[in-house]
């Protein structure tokens, strides 16, 4: 994935992953029980992610091992981690429904 990219709400609740030149990188699906179910370009499921306890969310690779979490930030953004806590980029809400991706 490139160091930047976007989101766009699809049909069904469905989030649609761009990189910065508006390829689809992938799609993330609402899940049964919450959180959502996560696919690479060619529909191949690559993980999920749950909602955390206390806000944001946890995220396991297709195998259930956990690969990071997703935090709220203080003015709408969206902090994202590596499983050993180091932040590794950022998402913040754009116009017309868009969130915007920047990696470290």
């Amino acid at each position: 994935m490139s160091k930047k990219g976007y989101t766009r709400q699809g049909l069904f609740g469905d989030l649609v992953h761009y990189d910065a030149n508006g390829k689809k990188v992938g799609t993330s699906r609402p899940g049964l029980f919450g959180g959502y179910d996560n696919y690479d370009a060619n529909g191949r499921k690559t993980g999920h992610s749950d909602p955390g306890f206390f806000g944001g969310y946890n995220h396991y690779d297709n195998h259930g091992h956990k690969t990071g979490r997703s935090e709220p930030g203080l003015f709408g953004n969206i902090n994202h981690y590596d499983n050993n806590g180091h932040k590794t980029g950022e998402s913040t809400p754009g116009l017309f429904g868009n969130v915007h991706h920047k990696k470290k």
